[in-house]
Parts: structure tokens; sequence; C-alpha cells
């Protein structure tokens, strides 16, 4: 363990929130044009935030806030005081815009090195980290807490997939850190250019995010790279990653001493008691340049307080399971895109690369799916082909209640990713 706050009681935890909470309430009103406003409407001012117990009292803020007062209109910290500026890039609208001051870098790179010390990351370490560089934060995070824990960093950014690989097996990489969805093309093409996966590299474990990952998707990447898989969850809203993550356990720790999560209904608004899924929020109680209060993340999950086996006593978030934003509703059934990709990764001879296209056929949702087989499934002929066909839009409907068009086809069809999957594609013309 890195920090002995990950194994402090609830009621530390809750001191050492309550403190920082009061603090950045106090922060936000004085300092933020934007949040005296909020707070203003809501009847409320620093005076009545007296604990965590008051968290619900205070306003929400969305991405769309964030667009908003692009660039700067949130910071709380002159720019003078700001040593590095991040921003992330949606398909619509303004970027949002994320600053850090150096104790702002400190803490981001002090839960960074909390993650990495979950696979008990270290000076015999060589962290390959094929994450984005640049303004997307998830290269510089991961980089700046492998130097901190005193691994070796390979700073090798995303795309040239066969550089990649040969610079893994060249420098003895032992920490593999990328998209789940990239970790699984490399593998591919590792195999088609003659790596033995388990022989040739020194890989132990990955760090894996940016994307949800079903459980099939996490077990094939297990299995192909004979590896520990460890999830990071992050934002860049929130710091970028090093919001969480996860133990030799498989469980996903929040670092809630920096980052209070609640679980809210997305309709009502309403806090969730643990346990129960909903639309997670953070507040942050330690930044200094963006401190963000209540941030709707969009993403679906549940927490849980019960401390874990690992020995922390961080509360655990489930592995998101999708977005509300990416959510589809077909004929008023709801899917995830992980919820169809545990249904494929089950059935032998599928790969987990898919596309699922939704399109409206008069008054009706249409859904179908394109699945990539293995090499074997595919030349196995028409009849093998159709049972597989049959077999997956019975597992969708027996699991999802969703009828499903599956249309398979053949490997290495499918665009690969350098990055997060594009998984949907909507043509329904009322959906923007």
């Amino acid at each position: 363990m890195w920090n002995r706050v990950e194994s402090a009681n609830r009621e530390e935890l809750s001191r050492i929130q309550s403190i920082r909470l009061k603090e950045m309430a106090e922060r936000v009103y004085n300092l933020v044009p934007f949040y005296r406003q909020k707070f203003d409407e809501l009847g409320i001012g620093p005076a009545d935030i007296r604990g965590v117990d008051d968290l619900k009292k205070l306003p929400f803020t969305t991405k769309q806030d964030l667009r908003d007062n692009y660039p700067f209109s949130l910071f709380a910290t002159p720019l003078t005081s700001v040593v590095r500026i991040h921003s992330s890039s949606g398909t619509t609208g303004k970027p949002t815009v994320v600053g850090y001051t150096d104790y702002d870098m400190e803490v981001w790179t002090e839960v960074m090195a909390r993650g990495l010390k979950m696979a008990d990351a270290g000076p015999n370490d060589v962290v390959h980290n094929a994450y984005g560089y640049g303004l997307f934060t998830g290269g510089l995070g991961f980089h700046y807490g492998a130097e901190k824990v005193g691994a070796a960093v390979v700073p090798s950014s995303g795309g040239f997939t066969k550089r990649q690989l040969l610079l893994m097996k060249d420098f003895g990489a032992t920490i593999l850190c990328c998209t789940p969805s990239f970790a699984l093309h490399m593998a591919e093409v590792a195999q088609e250019e003659g790596y033995d996966l388990k022989k040739d590299f020194k890989l132990r474990a990955g760090f894996f995010g940016a994307e949800p990952a079903s459980r099939g998707l996490r077990e094939a990447l297990k299995e192909a790279w004979g590896i520990a898989y460890h999830e990071a969850y992050g934002l860049s809203e929130i710091i970028g990653p090093g919001v969480a993550s996860s133990c030799a356990y498989g469980r996903l720790h929040i670092n809630e001493d920096h980052f209070i999560p609640e679980v809210i209904d997305p309709e009502t608004l309403e806090v969730l008691p643990y346990g129960e899924e909903g639309e997670l929020v953070f507040t942050t109680i330690t930044k200094q340049a963006l401190p963000i209060v209540r941030y709707r993340t969009k993403d679906i999950t549940a927490l849980h307080p019960e401390p874990c086996k690992c020995g922390r006593t961080l509360i655990v978030m489930d592995s998101v399971k999708g977005r509300s934003d990416d959510m589809l509703i077909v004929n008023g059934v709801n899917v995830f895109p992980s919820q169809v990709e545990h249904v494929l990764t089950k059935v032998e001879g599928t790969t987990p690369n898919y596309v699922i296209i939704v399109e409206k056929k008069g008054v009706l949702d249409k859904l179908e799916v394109w699945v990539e087989v293995d090499a074997e499934t595919f030349s196995g002929g028409i009849g093998a082909i159709e049972a597989l066909k049959t077999r997956l839009q019975n597992e969708m409907l027996n699991e999802l209640y969703i009828n499903a068009k599956v249309k398979i086809v053949e490997p290495k069809t499918l665009e690969r990713s350098m990055g997060k999957a594009q998984r949907i594609i909507d043509k329904r013309p009322d959906i923007k």
C-alpha cells in the first residue's frame, strides 16, 4: 500500500472529507463567480456546509457548465499559478478545459502512484505507457505515477502497433498501460507477427481504462497476455486517471480523500443508497485550479463501503456499466454496449470486436450487431456461421430482452482502435 489513508477507518475518512469539503465550499464561493451564483440561487453559503452530510445541499455541475465557462472562468486560481492545462474534446461543442497548480500535480501523481502500487509497481518494473500523450490526460497521468514509484517509463503513446510490440519485447516491459481495445489489437498483431505472447514478453500486469470493458473482454486480455488485469478509472474534469484503480482482488477503489463519490438517480437527482445502481457524481475536495462541485459524470455504477480483502477501506465502485448518454433505448429496452459485449464474449468463436448499428424502420427501432469471429469459425462453412448467428441472437434475446439481427463478419474486418473504441453507429434521425 502506498499511503496509510488507503486503510483508514470510515470515521477517519469522513473526518478528512468534512474538513476538506468545508474548505472547498468556501473557496469556490469566494473565488468562482459561477459557483457563487449557484449557491445564491439555492439560498446557501459556505457556512451551511459543515461536513459530508451537507454535500447534498450543493449544486450539481455538468460538462455543459464547463463548456459555457470556456476556457478559464471556472478556475479558482489565477493563470500565474497554473502549471499545466489539459482539455478533453467532445464530438460537439467546445472542449472542456482543466488546469493544474503545482499542488494539483502532486495530488495527481500521488493517486496514480497508489494505483500502480496495487500491482506492486516499483524500481524493478518497466512501464510501457501506450496511452495518448498530449491534451488527453491518460499518458502523462500514468507517466508521472510510474516515475513516482521508481519504475522506468517508456512513453510510447498510441498507434504504431508493430513498433510498440518491438519496444515492449526489447525493453522488457513488465507493465502495460493502454485502453482495453488497443491491448486486444496489439495481441492480435503480435500473433500475426509470429510473437509468442507468453514467452517473448515479460508483461506481468496491465492497467486498462478510458472505456468500459465487459468481463469477457477483461478475461480475453488476461488470457492473451498472461497478465493481471488492473482497471484504471478517471476523467479529466476530476483529475484524469487516478480517480480509482483496482486492487489484486479486482475491486475498484476510489481515492475518496480527494474525490467524494455519490450515486444519484439521473431522473430525480436523489442520492441513492450504497449498492444501488445510478449515475456517478464526484466532488473534488483538494484541487486548487479547477475545483468541481458534484460533477455529473454520466457513468453508471454502484458504490460499496465494505472493507476489501486487500486491506483497503477506500470505497469501492463497480466497473462502469456504460454512460447514461451512451445507453441505447431500443423499443423501450435500455441497452449498454458493454452488455452486448458481455454476451458476445461468452460464445466460443467470437472476438470482442463488434459494432452496434441502430436504425429506425417505420415506428420501430432496429438493432444490428456486426460480430467479428475468429479464423477457425469463419472457415467452418455457411452452416456453422448460421448456427452461430442464431445462437447469438437467442442469447441477446434471453439475456438483454432485445431482438437484434446479427451479422457475422470475417476476421480483421472491423476497424481497430488506437484509443477508445467506437462501438455504436446510431442512424435514427431523431438521435443526435
